[in-house]
């Protein structure tokens, strides 16, 4: 367990800054009120997303689509956690980017089961065209998700013993 502290600690940091953002904009910001920051360019934008990650699914007010949303999210969860606990801690880019999703799972898993939907706020735009509004959260599985993807490719491939 103590060669998985440094990534523990990374989960849990990430997660307290994911919760902490989250706690300031639902403290200091009305539900659709917009911030400019850059012009042209971001806004501080609070929705509610009961949706998946960017939105996906987020003008469903059923019952059915949250409790199956929260269950995916759950189980998707548990399996991260199953591949990070059995991944070496010497393959370090590895638990990086397996930390960086479950810290962005975890937090989303939080909003999901204590409000009721994910609380999402960074709003990146050109002209007309908006990138759905995300949060830290999200950013981390995206960012994760992507170095898994850059580990899984730059290895090796396992050549079996010829006979």
């Amino acid at each position: 367990m103590r060669k998985s502290s440094p990534f523990l600690a990374l989960i849990a940091a990430l997660v307290a800054l994911d919760q902490a953002s989250k706690f300031l904009i639902v403290k200091n910001v009305v539900l659709y009120e917009s911030f400019q920051v850059i012009p042209g360019f971001f806004n501080i934008t609070r929705i509610h997303n009961k949706g998946a990650i960017f939105g996906f699914f987020s003008q469903a007010q059923n019952l059915a689509v949250f409790s199956l949303l929260t269950f995916v999210s759950f189980l998707a969860f548990s399996l991260v956690i199953y591949y990070f606990v059995k991944t070496p801690p010497s393959e370090r880019l590895m638990k990086v980017s397996l930390s960086l999703i479950l810290a962005g799972a975890l937090g989303n898993l939080i909003d999901r089961i204590i409000r009721g939907a994910v609380v999402d706020f960074l709003d990146f735009y050109a002209g007309g065209w908006h990138w759905p509004s995300f949060n830290v959260a999200d950013s981390c599985i995206t960012v994760g998700a992507f170095l898994l993807i850059f580990v899984v490719f730059r290895r090796k491939p396992h050549v079996a013993n010829p006979r």
